[in-house]
């Protein structure tokens, strides 16, 4: 255990940097859902550290599972079977199944509240006919509500891949809301997250993309419950809600704005479903104790410091930004080691990790400041640091 009250971190050209040790932040988090915003944090899988590698994505099932109580303990939703999850990065079609079953049997015996991501990731490469990509929504849609969920449709890159304009994309998602027995959370993920994604919706255009979604949206709206959009764009989106009909609701994923938005304005807010919340939860708990008590300043003043580190997290290239959400779970000690799926923890330099440190320390993000320097010392020094 490292007992001095300073770290030393890695930085360019081979120096280092001493940082001091900052006190944990005092947050007073509540373990009762909250009934200001709906939230939403996008879990990750904890990888067995033995097994996991570039060929193999295995999982701790128990270390999963248990980070999801731990969120539940704070009032957060999670999001199951996402991007976060490393959706199609690491993590495969069965196993996503697997994942949203289990998660959906804990959240029952607790009270917890889940989401489950669907797509078409069952399929092979493409190009596919669309009656076969929407089959393939709708077998997964049929599997988690079946296990009691509902459902966020996930952007297909099978869609993105075989549609040739606009009418594609509404054809699909026609037939799938159409199967719906629950209301769905729509998902407007851009390119920045997932390179195959660019021209969601049949337009490179945002402002095209966004009427076709709208029209959508407008012909199905008791079909949907809301869409979570993750353009990283907040002007955009505040637009976009303020469009939106009325019990549509709009999530936020925006993972550099998100204190914004959530917060709103006078003419409505965003609820949220984030990945950020992950590498974030005891903040966004309190947070949320202060806006269920009116005190928008009192959230602000939680959440807005957070915004810094989430931007580093999610910064380009973006899709790899769950190296950093699991590099703070670990050094929080939320998960017993640095392992992702697939291997994937190789997508951020050491530099990286080291810049994620200093930031979370900064806002006293460490509930046990020495032991997290501690896990971070050991992980350098094995990498001949």
């Amino acid at each position: 255990m490292n007992t001095r009250n300073t770290i030393e971190l890695p930085s360019l050209k081979g120096q280092y940097r001493t940082i001091e040790l900052a006190a944990p932040a005092a947050l007073a988090t509540s373990s009762t859902r909250p009934v200001a915003r709906i939230v939403y944090a996008a879990g990750h899988v904890v990888a067995d550290p033995l097994l996991a590698s570039a060929g193999s994505s295995a999982i701790d099932w128990d270390a999963t599972l248990k980070l999801r109580h731990s969120l539940w303990d704070l009032g957060l939703g999670v999001a199951e079977s996402m991007d976060t999850a490393q959706r199609g990065m690491g993590l495969g079609p069965k196993e996503a199944l697997t994942l949203a079953r289990r998660t959906l049997a804990e959240a029952r015996a607790v009270g917890g509240s889940v989401v489950v991501g669907i797509a078409t990731d069952q399929l092979g490469p493409g190009p596919h006919p669309l009656t076969e990509i929407a089959d393939a929504y709708i077998e997964q849609l049929g599997e988690v509500e079946e296990a009691g969920g509902s459902v966020v449709m996930m952007a297909s890159r099978h869609l993105a891949f075989s549609a040739t304009g606009p009418d594609d994309y509404l054809e699909v998602y026609g037939k799938v809301l159409d199967a719906a027995t629950k209301p769905v959370i729509l998902h407007w993920l851009g390119s920045m997250f997932d390179p195959a994604l660019a021209g969601y919706w049949g337009s490179r255009s945002i402002a095209e993309a966004s009427e076709t979604v709208l029209g959508l949206i407008g012909s199905k709206k008791d079909k949907v419950a809301g869409i979570k959009i993750s353009l990283l764009d907040k002007d955009h989106e505040v637009s976009f809600r303020r469009r939106l009909p009325a019990g549509v609701r709009l999530f936020t994923g925006d993972d550099f704005n998100y204190a914004d938005l959530i917060a709103g304005d006078e003419h409505g807010h965003s609820d949220a479903l984030l990945g950020a919340f992950a590498a974030v939860p005891r903040f966004a708990s309190a947070a949320f104790v202060k806006l269920d008590r009116g005190d928008v300043a009192g959230f602000r003043q939680i959440l807005e410091p957070t915004v810094p580190l989430s931007r580093l997290i999610f910064e380009a290239p973006t899709q790899y930004y769950k190296v950093g959400v699991v590099w703070l779970s670990y050094l929080t000690g939320w998960q017993s080691h640095f392992r992702l799926l697939a291997g994937f923890e190789s997508g951020r330099s050491l530099v990286h990790l080291a810049d994620l440190f200093e930031a979370a320390n900064g806002i006293g993000l460490f509930p046990d400041p020495q032991a997290a320097a501690a896990r971070a010392s050991a992980y350098f020094r094995a990498q001949g640091l």
